[in-house]
């Protein structure tokens, strides 16, 4: 009787160790993963991308309520490698603007550096502070603007930041394109802002450059 009590209770004994011995080792992993920083888990956890340092965001403003006469407009910087916009006040005269007083303005903002708020999130403007814009000669398609540079002579950034703002507005924009000329006799070459130049303006040379007729 009592060896055959000895011989069942042996099994609950060896299965008593072997229990323990795989707690012992779960337990020991829940540790070292403790001690690395990282909280054990059950599943596979996809936790996307690392956060940002630059978060490529400047405060609300209600760019609308400076004065009477201050238009509400959006202009391109480049954050993050990307063209991002920005919103921008600018002064007009009380009689509606023509499309060259609007392209000169923006253009101004593109120049200006960007605030303090804008340069801690990232911000910056790679149009340099000597350009200009001009109306299109006697000769050139109809919404020709003309700079005092070559565009394609530009940084492939401050051209993408040109062409993406003077796109977004209408004044702007013909049939689809931005025209744009530079100082000396070459014909000028229309331009799109597409998804493309917005997300890596510095690899496009020219962002979607078409031959005009």
């Amino acid at each position: 009787m009592r060896r055959s009590e000895r011989t069942a209770g042996a099994p609950r004994g060896g299965r008593a160790r072997r229990t323990g011995r795989v707690l012992a080792a779960v337990l020991a992993g829940a540790a070292l993963a403790a001690g690395c920083g990282i909280r054990s888990t059950s599943v596979p956890v996809d936790a996307g991308a690392a956060p940002s340092r630059v978060p490529c965001r400047t405060p609300a403003e209600d760019v609308t309520a400076r004065a009477l006469d201050d238009i509400a407009v959006q202009v391109y910087l480049v954050c993050a490698s990307q063209l991002v916009m920005v919103n921008r006040s600018v002064r007009m005269q009380a009689q509606e603007p023509d499309r060259v007083r609007v392209a000169q303005a923006l253009l101004d903002e593109l120049k200006q550096d960007p605030e303090a708020d804008e340069r801690q999130a990232g911000f910056s403007t790679g149009v340099p502070a000597g350009l200009r814009v001009a109306g299109g000669r006697g000769s050139d398609p109809a919404g020709t603007l003309r700079l005092n540079e070559q565009p394609d002579d530009l940084a492939a950034e401050a051209l993408a930041q040109l062409v993406c703002t003077y796109a977004d507005s209408e004044a702007l924009v013909t049939g689809g394109t931005v025209v744009l000329g530079g100082p000396g006799n070459y014909a000028p070459r229309g331009y799109v802002c597409t998804s493309r130049t917005k997300t890596r303006p510095g690899d496009v040379p020219t962002p979607g450059a078409l031959e005009l007729p």
